[in-house]
């Protein structure tokens, strides 16, 4: 029997088992598994009423190799869908192998005790899952995800070389409240208030936390213009690696003066350290007790109103042409129309939706290629013609916007 494996129940988790439900027939036997049974089974109540369909619930710890390993051989699935915390992403990654099942994953591998993430720790498991026969999918979010597939897209259908990427991450969406992190506040954290790095003619360069700062227009009545800050993110490795003729990839992200004053402040007495310190006989981590006490992203769904707007900005020589132009490649998501789909708001929404078209493409055997992908590196067709079909289409547009640091 066809049966697949989503771990994580989190706001993305419940994205991604709403997703995979709608589709039963592609995924046969859904299983949603974490540490908390009650989140599985609150997600699998709101799925089967929604959907008519019902899914198992089991309680796995992602940790745990041999645990995992032991569950997934006597489940048998096709393919693990890792919605769980990048911390797990080589413990599920072992667990896989060890039961010969097909992976995959929307953030790339980050050690719990240092933050800081690269690839290479995945990629070292390309012998492995070729030798094995099983094929692993790195980052099938959005961004990571996304992103690559429209990179992937304009170099076979729109340019014939790619000179510059500059990916960029619109939240224009309002939850009302003082201060709140859209995703996971720990790993959210932990990504903006690292140094900001982009890839420019062979070298990586590196920027100040939040130093670098520019008004944008993304040209919609629902966005305007905002601030985007230059960060670092996982898919500039991998699309710098494997993007060929390119000179420079950047990634920024808008964020609001009070998120960053906020953040500011924290991070000035010290919340946002991964540092453990002690207290009152125990040994805490801030940035975890923070985490504890800000508002849970999965609680934002019914409160968030407004639009996300994440594109990648394309500069390159034309295929028809021959001249040189701009394309941006871009989603407009609703917060409002996703809760009302799938009860979770537009963040969660378009990096659980990805994880599941990701699945789709191995699922039908368009992406089985035993080893270790990043999707640029995939056939971006039939990925693309399931955002359409599964709640993210997508827009090309001409530009004549240029980013200047």
């Amino acid at each position: 029997m066809l049966r697949t494996v989503i771990v994580g129940a989190g706001g993305v988790g419940n994205v991604v088992a709403h997703k995979c439900a709608q589709d039963a027939e592609t995924f046969g036997e859904i299983w949603l598994v974490s540490r908390t049974l009650g989140k599985c089974e609150a997600i699998a109540k709101d799925i089967e009423a929604s959907t008519g369909v019902k899914i198992k619930t089991a309680v796995i710890d992602a940790d745990n190799v041999a645990e995992t390993a032991a569950f997934l051989k006597e489940i048998q699935p096709k393919v693990l869908l890792n919605i769980a915390l990048p911390y797990q992403d080589l413990t599920l990654m072992d667990a896989c192998l060890e039961a010969g099942v097909h992976y995959l994953d929307t953030a790339n591998y980050e050690p719990l005790d240092d933050p800081h993430f690269e690839y290479r720790w995945q990629w070292e498991y390309q012998d492995r899952f070729e030798k094995a026969g099983l094929t692993a999918l790195l980052g099938s979010g959005f961004d990571p995800g996304v992103t690559n597939v429209f990179c992937a897209y304009a170099l076979k259908h729109i340019f014939s070389e790619v000179e510059t990427v500059d990916i960029i991450d619109a939240n224009a969406g309002d939850h009302g409240l003082p201060f709140a992190t859209n995703f996971n506040p720990e790993i959210n954290i932990r990504e903006i208030t690292a140094n900001g790095r982009y890839w420019e003619k062979g070298e990586w360069k590196e920027v100040p936390a939040l130093s670098v700062k520019q008004e944008f227009d993304f040209q919609h009545p629902d966005v305007g213009t905002r601030s985007i800050y230059l960060l670092y993110h996982e898919e500039l490795e991998s699309l710098a690696k494997n993007l060929p003729g390119l000179q420079r990839i950047r990634f920024w992200m808008t964020f609001s003066e009070n998120y960053i004053n906020h953040l500011r402040v924290l991070e000035n007495i010290g919340m946002t350290s991964v540092e453990p310190i002690h207290y009152e006989g125990q040994e805490i981590v801030p940035l975890q007790f923070l985490k504890a006490v800000l508002p849970d992203p999965a609680s934002l769904g019914p409160l968030t109103k407004g639009k996300t707007f994440i594109g990648c900005l394309i500069t390159g020589t034309l295929k028809e042409s021959g001249e040189k132009a701009t394309r941006f490649i871009y989603n407009l998501c609703d917060h409002e129309e996703c809760y009302a789909e799938v009860k979770s708001q537009a963040i969660s929404y378009t990096a659980g939706v990805p994880a599941m078209i990701g699945a789709r493409q191995l699922m039908s055997g368009a992406w089985l290629r035993p080893g270790v992908w990043n999707l640029e590196q995939l056939d971006p067709d039939s990925f693309m013609d399931d955002l359409n079909a599964w709640g993210l289409p997508w827009h090309v547009r001409e530009a004549n916007q240029s980013l200047e640091l």
